[in-house]
């Protein structure tokens, strides 16, 4: 089920650098290098696979930008923030 505007931001508060933005939620990784950086998306698939989610990933050398929203609800859901919080316990 699609969440309204405040329950998003409400749940944000829970996650660490996460943003709203447009019909989404997105944040920015920073890593040592390049390798790091593409360790990071590696795993950041394997979790996908595992959720059947399907992120928009931006790699900019060093950095990592993650998009994430259920495109068939048409903006977020109760899976984008679990998903959220499922990449940000792996990477620390």
């Amino acid at each position: 089920m699609l969440l309204a505007r405040k329950q998003v931001e409400a749940r944000l508060r829970s996650l660490s650098g996460w943003e709203r933005d447009d019909d989404g939620i997105e944040k920015v990784y920073r890593f040592a290098g390049f390798d790091e950086a593409m360790d990071f998306v590696n795993r950041v698939a394997g979790l996908a696979r595992e959720a059947d989610h399907h992120p928009e990933i931006k790699v900019s050398y060093d950095r990592v930008k993650l998009s994430l929203s259920t495109h068939s609800e048409g903006g977020v859901t109760d899976k984008d923030i679990e998903f959220a919080a499922r990449i940000d316990a792996q990477q620390a």
